[in-house]
């Protein structure tokens, strides 16, 4: 069976992961910006860093698959907030759904990680966004921050690492 690890990481924490699965399964690990064809693929395996409610790279990968019949799809999203918080998973599927066909969708099996960040390490524009962002979150009342308002506000211009390998054991079972 031809499987392919397929990871778009701007930092970092999302290619750490994606090598980490690569080294445990025996499946080659690629940056998305490398992929070409998928068509002989059969077990597609996405790992997304989440930037401004979007997965990166996804689309882009997605519209290098023919057709998605005979394909397995895993789409592994890898952020900062809680990826067991109702409102954190809800808001990234609905993020997925932006960018890939409901086919897609409907048949791919979804799991989201947390990753890392060091604002140290970030580009202009990133810090700029984030700053803008904490300043709005920090506004709002108590009771209509979510939990992922919350960790912005907690993990702000430091540096935080979530990372953890053994979650990768439950996409191990599904691949």
């Amino acid at each position: 069976m031809n499987q392919l690890i397929i990871y778009g990481s701007k930092y970092g924490s999302t290619k750490m992961y994606a090598n980490e699965l690569s080294k445990r399964t025996n499946i080659k690990a690629i940056d998305f910006k490398k992929v070409e064809s998928l068509d002989k693929i059969n077990t597609v395996i996405y790992f997304g860093g989440l930037y401004a409610g979007g997965v990166l790279g996804l689309s882009e990968t997605i519209k290098k698959i023919d057709t998605y019949d005979d394909k397995k799809i895993i789409i592994i999203t890898v952020g900062l907030s809680n990826p067991n918080a109702k409102e954190n998973i809800d808001n990234i599927k609905d993020s997925i759904k932006k960018q890939v066909p409901e086919k897609v969708f409907n048949k791919c099996k979804i799991f989201n990680l947390r990753g890392s960040i060091d604002y140290g390490k970030l580009n202009m524009m990133h810090k700029i966004m984030m700053k803008a962002l904490y300043n709005k979150t920090k506004k709002l009342p108590p009771e209509k921050q979510t939990s992922e308002s919350k960790a912005l506000i907690e993990t702000y211009n430091k540096k935080v690492n979530f990372v953890d390998f053994d979650t990768l054991g439950k996409i191990i079972e599904i691949i």
